[in-house]
């Protein structure tokens, strides 16, 4: 003879489906971060004519995006010696950029101290 499986229990804190998006578009929905990463070392890089490394930050704006993306200018050796830039770059709503400028120059093997 086969053992009863136990009753399952339903209470009322039980797991509800998750809620459908709502149809308004803000740039954090949707995975919209990583679309204006995207965007944002796609045309940095056509315009310089280098790959960025690494995007450091981004936050969304009134306007669009705006992000901080690392890019090398000087490749050295040893690498930690090579020259890095940080550049602001500013996208709109549709992710095309507006404006960039470079805010910082450093070596790679630099650290930041406060």
């Amino acid at each position: 003879m086969a053992a009863a499986e136990p009753a399952k229990r339903r209470s009322s804190s039980s797991r509800r489906p998750a809620r459908a998006p709502s149809n308004r578009a803000t740039p954090a929905r949707s995975g919209g971060a990583a679309r204006a990463i995207l965007a944002a070392a796609e045309q940095l890089s056509a315009l310089l004519g280098r790959a960025p490394e690494s995007v450091s930050a981004i936050k969304p704006t009134d306007d669009g995006w705006e992000a901080d993306v690392e890019v090398l200018e000087l490749e050295r050796i040893p690498e930690t010696t090579s020259v890095m830039a940080t550049y602001r770059v500013t996208l709109d709503k549709d992710g095309d950029l507006v404006a960039y400028e470079r805010k910082r120059r450093y070596t790679r093997g630099q650290i930041d101290r406060r």
